[in-house]
């Protein structure tokens, strides 16, 4: 025996637990976001046959490793190099030269970068 002229009857979809979703995703995204700004640190780099200091003020050479730091051939920890460098007399423009080690991360020249940007007379010169 078949049933004819039944109709089936849709069921609405409700809205409101689709809306709560996306209000808890937004408010999820919203409070786990930072609206801070991240610090600019100036970065030269240097390209070849690039001018260098003249011969009263010599460059400074550093070479950064990623657990030293070593200023014209002295190993220093990075604390230790903040505090060296800020004892030592540096004429206006004096250029800083920068070579990397292969192990060294973009976070370890950041780090570095930002102890060099207490010293606003130092020219910092990043080399390839």
């Amino acid at each position: 025996m078949a049933i004819s002229g039944t109709k089936t009857r849709r069921k609405h979809i409700s809205m409101t637990s689709l809306i709560d979703v996306i209000f808890l995703l937004l408010l999820f995204f919203m409070l786990s976001s930072t609206f801070t700004r991240f610090a600019e640190i100036p970065l030269t780099g240097a390209s070849a046959g690039q001018g260098a200091a003249s011969a009263e003020t010599p460059p400074l050479f550093v070479r950064l490793f990623e657990e030293q730091v070593e200023l014209n051939g002295t190993s220093y920890a990075i604390d230790e190099f903040s505090a060296q460098i800020s004892q030592m007399e540096i004429k206006k423009g004096q250029q800083l030269l920068i070579a990397l080690d292969d192990t060294v991360t973009s976070q370890r020249l950041v780090d570095l970068l930002v102890v060099l940007a207490a010293q606003p007379d130092l020219t910092v010169v990043v080399l390839e």
